[in-house]
């Protein structure tokens, strides 16, 4: 039976829509690669008294509760004293806990104030989740056959955190997945190509819009990893037989990075000439790693042609040369190499769709034409 997982989000900040809620959006997203169910979403203010109703409400329903916020060291901070009063224990001060903020601080050249002694606090059914990148440690607890796991609400303390605790929750099983990144064509096509594959168990398969366009994911679930691994390939040759020629990437690769590596192959260097998507083409590509040996410029030239783009851009040297000229409605994109030129018709409803559009499109367009 499926375990039943439901995530809590603390902070009056949310509330009043100060803050976007991004650690639910994550952690739904992890959960459901490790086969979890998340079946309810809770976002409560700092109040003691609605947040203990809230962790209440939700033991009272879930197996695992993750939450997310309250673990500062202020007044309003109140995650721990809500778990403590809903499952009717006391906190105290942890010795070992307690040394090692004061060590964080001293290591710092400063004294702890004492209103940080409360993140030393542990109840009898928790453990201390330790935070490298902060003063908040989490608590994991587990009480009566369920599990509250509890992280600070900054993202950058709670992704390393929720990630050292995921080997938990696998239930001795090996958990394996694979990502793989389309351009060229959208959601539901995909999802009409893939047909019965999405409707797989074992291993999932599952389509997601992204900025970066469209990603299927592989997910499987096995007693040793090298058989995850099996299930995993065999469904990625499947979709790729399918749909490989708008496969771009798989994983953490970013598509500047692939062309990057497909000029470098090539001994070429890249010139971008923009007017349509306006430099963040020139952005996208600079911020690649090693972008210095491939990458020659870029030049942006506000409602420029074709033949404008084409002239400027020669000037910065590259053996490749992408346009975006300036268009109303339609944009014609070029990727021009030393073997030949290719071109792709975008059409876009406003300029801020025509800019995106741009961008997408013209990198996909060099992945392409550098495959070629």
């Amino acid at each position: 039976m499926s375990m039943k997982a439901e995530l809590l989000s603390i902070g009056t900040e949310l509330l009043l829509g100060q803050i976007v809620d991004t650690n639910a959006n994550y952690l739904a997203g992890r959960l459901a690669l490790l086969g979890i169910d998340c079946l309810y979403m809770q976002t409560v203010g700092d109040n003691l008294g609605r947040a203990r109703q809230a962790f209440e409400r939700a033991l009272g329903r879930s197996d695992l509760v993750v939450a997310t916020g309250g673990l500062g060291p202020t007044e309003d901070d109140l995650t721990r004293e809500a778990i403590a009063a809903a499952l009717g224990e006391t906190p105290s001060i942890d010795p070992a806990l307690e040394a090692e903020l004061v060590a964080w601080f001293s290591g710092r050249g400063l004294a702890m104030p004492d209103r940080n002694r409360k993140q030393a606090w542990l109840i009898p059914s928790a453990h201390a989740l330790l935070n490298p990148n902060g003063t908040a440690p989490g608590w994991d607890v587990q009480k009566d056959g369920r599990r509250i796991v509890a992280m600070p609400g900054v993202p950058r303390e709670m992704m390393p955190m929720w990630e050292s605790v995921e080997p938990s929750l696998t239930r001795g099983g090996s958990l394996r997945w694979r990502t793989l990144k389309l351009l060229g064509i959208g959601e539901s096509a995909v999802e009409e190509k893939l047909g019965e594959l999405v409707r797989s168990t074992s291993p999932t398969v599952a389509t997601y819009a992204k900025n970066d366009g469209v990603h299927v994911r592989v997910a499987d679930k096995a007693s040793a990893p090298e058989e995850a691994d099996q299930h995993v390939a065999e469904m990625e040759k499947k979709i790729r037989e399918r749909l490989g020629e708008y496969v771009w990437g798989t994983d953490d690769e970013t598509l500047p990075s692939v062309i990057g590596r497909r000029l470098q192959a090539r001994g070429w260097r890249l010139a971008v000439a923009e007017s349509l998507s306006a430099g963040d083409i020139a952005r996208s590509l600079a911020d690649a790693p090693g972008a210095d040996r491939w990458f020659a410029g870029a030049i942006v030239r506000p409602s420029a042609d074709a033949a404008t783009l084409e002239t400027e851009g020669r000037r910065l040297g590259g053996e490749v040369l992408l346009l975006t000229p300036h268009g109303a409605e339609t944009c014609e994109l070029r990727a021009i190499t030393p073997a030949r030129t290719r071109r792709l018709d975008i059409r876009f409803r406003s300029p801020a769709d025509g800019r995106r559009r741009a961008l997408l499109s013209g990198l996909d367009l060099l992945r392409r034409t550098l495959a070629d």
